[in-house]
């Protein structure tokens, strides 16, 4: 990849490359750093800015760019979605009105909601070395290195089983037969892996988790992390289901519902793609808990009116001392695309450290970031919150590190600036 000829550190750009920049999260986090780096917006809300001597971009060095299926420029898109405020968009307006984006790979097979005009044409390969060329510039104009955030709608749910994604060379055998159980989100990824960039998926896509993948960044030592961002439900439950543990107090039951009105709302309407969003929910509370609680339900519904403001709502059952039942309810009322955004930035700013002290492969520190974190080795993932953050840490402290599990076990807490 076309990078800079300078030594790679903080004070050199990084750029973003977003699969789904049009869309409600992918303008917040173009708008957003704009904000910042204009001084018209200061860091709250990004949960690594309180944390002071690392090695990290400066948010004021991260650029964005990419794809998407729609060809809206930024500024069109954002007040589509509603997310900012009018005084935010105008004092960005002519940066983001400057942007398009990039065509994105459509494949109606793997995502009926959110859809191109048409499918795109040529073989596997052919796109693939598109998305290269499209990274290469990009890292050109910059003159730094480049990050891929995956923000696409979720794709639909496919079997992981399938023979083709067991290994690199199977993998790239059904690439050159374009097999049409190869979805665009692993096209993405495997362009990124393969030419050396580091790749982060947000959504509940199928991608570089699959087994060929993971094992192909670990061969090519190229960064990785996913899946699914943690940053409404999921995240409160990985927060309060540790401390009823923590308290001896017996989960009975856990109702969790949400609505949500946005472009990703309208995806998960398809019973397809929705089987991914709830898998990737699924299986937190039997990990932070300890065993498995019988009634989880999870429900997620779209609602056009309630637009990015999305309603998460947990009804809790639970038994204490002498068998005394309670219950606890949490309604959630979050800024869907002001949750993710920030989070998609700082797995950047991680990706791009992990890659600038030469550890390749999945990245199991940044599991605080997801729902469905990735694990090296396909095993279970903890996902317990404070124990997640704790790693975290002494990850991000751990200077010069090439392996999460490395010299630094002391947990750290965060000072202010």
């Amino acid at each position: 990849m076309t990078e800079s000829t300078e030594t790679p550190n903080a004070s050199t750009p990084l750029g973003i490359a977003i699969i789904g920049l049009g869309g409600a999260v992918g303008t917040t986090v173009a708008a957003g750093l704009e904000l910042i780096r204009s001084g018209r917006q200061d860091t709250t809300g990004l949960p690594l800015a309180e944390f002071t001597g690392l090695d990290l971009t400066d948010y004021r060095s991260v650029y964005c760019r990419g794809w998407d299926l729609f060809d809206q420029d930024l500024l069109t898109a954002a007040r589509h979605h509603g997310v900012l405020s009018e005084k935010q968009l105008e004092a960005v307006a002519g940066s983001l009105a400057a942007q398009r984006p990039w065509t994105a790979i459509s494949n109606r097979n793997y995502c009926r909601g959110v859809v191109g005009e048409r499918d795109s044409t040529g073989t596997h390969r052919e796109l693939i070395a598109g998305i290269i060329k499209q990274l290469d510039a990009f890292s050109g104009d910059l003159g730094g290195s480049v990050v891929v955030i995956n923000l696409a709608s979720t794709e639909h749910a496919l079997d992981p089983a399938g023979d083709i994604y067991h290994s690199v060379e199977a993998f790239e055998a059904a690439l050159d037969a374009n097999h049409t159980g190869i979805t665009p989100a692993m096209l993405y990824a495997y362009a990124c892996i393969s030419h050396g960039v580091a790749y982060g998926n947000f959504t509940p896509s199928r991608a570089a988790d699959i087994p060929a993948l993971r094992e192909l960044a670990g061969q090519r030592q190229v960064p990785v992390a996913g899946k699914d961002g943690k940053t409404g439900q999921t995240f409160i439950k990985t927060v309060l289901a540790p401390a009823f543990r923590a308290r001896a107090l017996r989960v009975d039951g856990w109702f969790s519902t949400n609505i949500l009105g946005n472009r990703d709302g309208e995806a998960l309407r398809h019973p397809e793609s929705l089987e991914n969003k709830i898998g990737t929910k699924g299986d937190v509370l039997t990990s932070c808990l300890g065993y498995p609680v019988e009634d989880h339900l999870v429900r997620i519904n779209y609602y056009r009116p309630r637009g990015d403001d999305k309603e998460a709502w947990d009804n809790i059952d639970f038994t204490g001392f002498l068998g005394q039942r309670m219950q606890m309810k949490v309604d959630f009322l979050c800024k869907d695309s002001i949750l993710a955004a920030p989070l998609a930035i700082e797995i950047a700013r991680c990706l791009d450290l992990a890659r600038r002290r030469g550890q390749g492969g999945v990245v199991e520190a940044l599991g605080a970031f997801f729902k469905a974190p990735m694990t090296r080795d396909g095993r279970d993932p903890a996902h317990a919150f404070p124990e997640q953050q704790a790693e975290l840490s002494r990850w991000l402290h751990a200077q010069g590190a090439t392996d999460p599990a490395g010299p630094s076990t002391s947990d750290y807490v965060p000072h202010p600036e």
